[in-house]
């Protein structure tokens, strides 16, 4: 990535602030909630709007706390409502028209990694993209006890992914100021690396001769 591509960057989501403001806490706590909840992960992973959401509490746009408190509790609450459409609806959500569009051998992987990993799997699941869309509703299919498994380990997921999400876009804004300026001298470091390594070969093979 460029300096230039940097600017362009920033200077869209300084827009994109501007126009949306305290709307950005409806909308990342939206997608969070509704990546397990409807498996809208599958095609619209909530971890980038919360990314965003990260910069535009940088930016001031809104606050971080709470930012990070909803979306926190967007994404328990999304996995506690795809864990319970997975107990009610069961096999009949498998042979649904969103059923078939998710397909059988990701069906079968989230089969095997529950199987696998029990209630770690919720932990586990949250982290990876296509998992976390649809481990709640499998844990729901197979009817794991939700108050003593599902629950303590969905809550550990949401907290550490949610959080994390959120201040990664903020250290990620933060870094920005710094970069286009930081790229002006990485050419020169790699040079000077690369001649620093060359100097020491010629040494060992002149030492290797004699």
């Amino acid at each position: 990535m460029s300096a230039a591509d940097d600017l362009t960057m920033i200077g869209f989501l300084q827009q994109l602030g501007g126009q949306l403001g305290a709307w950005f806490y409806v909308i990342a706590g939206g997608l969070a909630c509704a990546e397990a909840a409807v498996m809208a992960g599958l095609v619209l992973p909530g971890e980038t709007a919360l990314v965003v959401a990260g910069f535009a509490a940088r930016q001031g746009w809104i606050a971080l706390w709470p930012m990070v408190a909803v979306a926190v509790g967007s994404a328990a609450l999304g996995d506690s409502v795809g864990y319970e459409v997975g107990r009610r609806l069961g096999p009949r959500l498998r042979s649904s028209r969103l059923g078939r569009r998710v397909g059988d051998d990701r069906w079968r992987r989230t089969d095997d990694f529950l199987r696998r990993y029990g209630g770690r799997a919720v932990l586990l699941g949250r982290f990876t993209a296509g998992l976390r869309a649809l481990t709640p509703g499998m844990a729901g299919m197979a009817q794991m006890p939700y108050l003593r498994t599902f629950l303590p380990w969905n809550a550990v997921g949401a907290l550490v992914w949610g959080a994390g999400c959120v201040l990664l876009g903020y250290a990620f804004a933060a870094s920005l100021a710094t970069l286009a300026h930081a790229l002006t001298y990485v050419p020169l470091v790699l040079i000077a690396v690369a001649a620093a390594v060359l100097v020491v070969r010629i040494r060992r093979k002149h030492r290797r001769v004699r």
